[in-house]
């Protein structure tokens, strides 16, 4: 962030958090490995169950299924951040203030 906190790239930092979320998404799915393991947990996370089964099932790849509507109801952006996930865009925003002291 320091060395990109001068630029004034908004939408490049906003394209690389989407682009992180959806990686983090496929490492979550890639590490439920079982379709049963899945299921259960998208139910958890407060994905429908019907919707779940059948999203958990699927023979999609790992990217591809990072991006269903499924994996975006349960891993929510809110879901990552609780687990820790930090936003660039969100960081970039905060050294605004001293963009103009270079």
């Amino acid at each position: 962030m320091g060395y990109f906190g001068l630029a004034s790239q908004l939408k490049l930092f906003d394209r690389l958090d989407q682009w992180m979320r959806r990686r983090i998404r496929m490492c979550y799915w890639k590490q439920w490995r079982r379709p049963q393991r899945r299921r259960e947990m998208l139910i958890r996370l407060g994905v429908p169950r019907r919707q779940a089964i059948r999203h958990a099932r699927s023979r999609q790849s790992y990217w591809h299924m990072a991006r269903t509507n499924a994996s975006g109801v349960g891993l929510t952006n809110a879901w990552l951040a609780e687990q820790g996930l930090i936003s660039m865009k969100t960081l970039w925003s905060q050294l605004a203030p001293l963009r103009g002291t270079a």
